[in-house]
């Protein structure tokens, strides 16, 4: 008895000590055993307490009133599966008549009390089924993306969101997006992680780095084209109009518009062309966009118009022309000048981190997510990386990228350095660089994200 009350109180001890310091090891070890215990146990009462029954139906309480036997107890929504995942469980359920998915959801809050989870969020898979998911501690404090994660063209995985599952930047279903973010916010390490996720695919990097190139110029062996100054940012803008014309020149002319063509097989962006005609999708990375809308005489006005315009010609029509935007900053108001709500309209991803004023989360989620604007004005400035990304269907998540040192950065582009296209429209943009440098072993990431 003695050597088993000391194996016991080992093994609380290890649980105790694995919750605390690896949670992510407590929930694979113990965690997942007795969420699916309390959720199994407590599945009818929880229902029934948190108004997610539906009366009984009228044939039931004919036959029972008939037979002379109790009245059957309310219905609760049936589990047809129960799936535990690395960081929680999935829980799938079958609406009863009368029921609606915004009941779950609404009822979400009362179920992560009544399972003791850490967050439950809920989804409609199609008419009459929902996907509860919990996850059983929190997941955005230490990020640890997957080992595997789906690949497909252009659609790289950037973040974690609160609910466990991977944050995808699809850039064929979410052609541009805006990312703002304050000062230490994690905005520099979301754009790294979405130049890792980009550098091994068959993919163009165009940067305009107005800090003097200090963020992206250490990235330059895997860029095509890079501008440091609003100068030679317009310059390069201008090349990229030219360059979507010329897409669209040849998307003209290999339409095949006849009887005997299928209507899949006509070429309405670079998408639909053979692979040996298709250009090289193009990515343009802008960091601190409020530089190139900045101006004190009436030449750099002249540039500032000419940049937005440029700007909002890719945004409108760079999608089908195989160009997309990346739009990121500290600040981003109306107050920027015409052509800046234009620019937003077309930026139809969302991704706010820390924002130290009210009117550029409005800006970002105000049109799309109202219920997102105070969410991201209230992130606590010690998680830095942190953020809420949102599109215009008017859904919004928490996420948080892992931590990406730029020395890491380096040398993932360094290594694929090899796949930078030379595309002749920006090649007085190319950046210059020395020798290849050896890659340089990277420190232990951080747990937090900076």
């Amino acid at each position: 008895m003695t050597a088993f009350t000391v194996a016991l109180v080992l093994v609380v001890a290890a649980a105790g000590l694995l919750r605390w310091r690896r949670p992510a090891w407590y929930w694979l070890a113990f965690g997942v055993t007795l969420a699916a215990l309390r959720v199994l146990v407590r599945y009818r009462s929880v229902m029934d307490a948190c108004g997610l029954t539906v009366p009984p139906a009228r044939w039931r309480l004919a036959l029972a009133r008939a037979t002379n036997r109790p009245i059957p107890e309310p219905r609760s929504p049936r589990i047809r599966r129960l799936r535990p995942t690395r960081t929680g469980l999935v829980l799938r359920l079958k609406l009863r008549p009368g029921q609606d998915v915004f009941d779950i959801a609404a009822a979400s809050d009362r179920l992560r009390h009544s399972f003791s989870m850490f967050g439950v969020t809920s989804r409609e898979v199609r008419s009459g089924v929902v996907e509860v998911r919990m996850t059983g501690y929190d997941v955005l404090k230490w990020v640890q993306m997957p080992g595997e994660t789906e690949t497909r063209a252009m659609r790289v995985p950037v973040a974690l969101r609160e609910d466990g599952s991977v944050h995808y930047r699809d850039y064929r279903a979410i052609p541009h997006a805006l990312t703002l973010g304050a000062t230490e916010s994690g905005k520099s390490v979301y754009q790294r992680n979405l130049v890792a996720g980009l550098a091994p695919l068959d993919v163009a990097l165009v940067g305009i780095d107005c800090k003097q190139g200090v963020e992206l110029f250490p990235l330059a062996r895997r860029f095509s084209a890079l501008a440091d100054s609003p100068d030679t940012a317009a310059e390069l803008l201008d090349a990229l109009v030219a360059r979507m014309a010329d897409v669209y020149r040849l998307i003209r002319t290999q339409q095949r518009i006849t009887v005997d063509v299928p209507d899949a097989e006509i070429a309405a962006d670079i998408w639909d062309l053979p692979d040996e005609l298709r250009p090289t999708p193009v990515v343009v990375f802008v960091d601190e966009v409020a530089e190139l809308a900045l101006y004190a005489t009436k030449e750099e006005e002249r540039r500032r118009d000419r940049i937005i315009t440029d700007l909002v010609r890719l945004a409108q029509l760079g999608r089908a022309a195989g160009i997309y935007l990346e739009i990121c900053g500290q600040r981003f108001g109306s107050e920027l000048g015409k052509g800046i709500t234009m620019l937003r309209a077309q930026l139809t991803g969302r991704t706010a981190h820390r924002l130290n004023d009210e009117t550029s989360a409005n800006m970002a989620f105000g049109d799309i997510a109202p219920d997102a604007v105070l969410a991201a004005i209230q992130i606590p400035a010690e998680l830095r990386g942190l953020a809420i990304a949102g599109d215009a269907s008017g859904g919004w998540h928490r996420i948080r990228a892992p931590h990406t040192s730029l020395r890491q950065a380096v040398n993932l582009c360094n290594r694929y350095a090899d796949r930078t296209p030379d595309l002749p429209e920006l090649a007085p943009f190319r950046p210059t660089t020395g020798t290849a440098t050896e890659l340089v072993p990277s420190a232990k990431a951080s747990p937090a994200t900076a």
